[in-house]
């Protein structure tokens, strides 16, 4: 029968090829998808956050340490998870340019840090706003994007991890508009919706 997925606004489609990445073959809806990452994810969260894992600055921003999350939060589901994507998607730069892009904003990311060019939780937001903007991944993005903004919320600057809106009353569904809305401010380079949403 096949994985078959329907797609909320703001995610990102896979490929057929991509689906065929799938390492769990009793996974056919979205839901038995989301439940299987769900877990793989939670698993990645303890293996960076909840273990108080000691990470080094210059460990975390690396290539190698964003692809190596990205294994950790996927790598019992999809075979391709800490592999850079190898088509262009509805979102991202140009699948040529993912490498030098990431090289890029790590090195940005760095003189931000040793020059305090922005307030911390505003470093580690505009890492995470950049690196999903680049889109590394066939899919998963975002979430990588949001636990990377953890990892350098805590283990760089030694802060309390973002809430991502769950300290609100808000449903499910005006939390997801309401962080899709601060994705599309920080595109015009208005950061302040992120940063609110982020510890809200």
């Amino acid at each position: 029968m096949g994985l078959i997925l329907q797609y909320e606004d703001g995610q990102t489609p896979l490929d057929d090829d991509e689906k065929e990445g799938l390492l769990i073959a009793s996974v056919n809806t979205k839901g038995e998808l989301d439940e299987v990452e769900q877990r793989n994810i939670e698993d990645a969260i303890i293996w960076t956050i909840g273990r108080r894992k000691i990470f080094r600055k210059e460990e975390i921003l690396t290539e190698a340490f964003i692809k190596r999350v990205h294994v950790e939060m996927f790598g019992k589901v999809w075979a391709w998870a800490g592999g850079y994507r190898n088509t262009n998607k509805n979102i991202g730069v140009d699948k040529y340019m993912i490498a030098t892009e990431l090289r890029i904003l790590l090195d940005d990311c760095k003189y931000w840090i040793a020059n305090n060019t922005f307030p911390e939780d505003e470093i580690a937001l505009r890492f995470k706003h950049r690196v999903v903007s680049i889109h590394c991944f066939p899919n998963g993005n975002g979430r990588h994007s949001r636990l990377m903004a953890d990892i350098i919320i805590e283990k760089v600057f030694n802060k309390e991890v973002f809430s991502w809106g769950t300290r609100t009353t808000i449903n499910t569904d005006n939390e997801r508009t309401a962080y899709l809305a601060s994705i599309r401010a920080a595109d015009r380079g208005d950061y302040s919706l992120l940063l609110a949403f982020a510890r809200s």
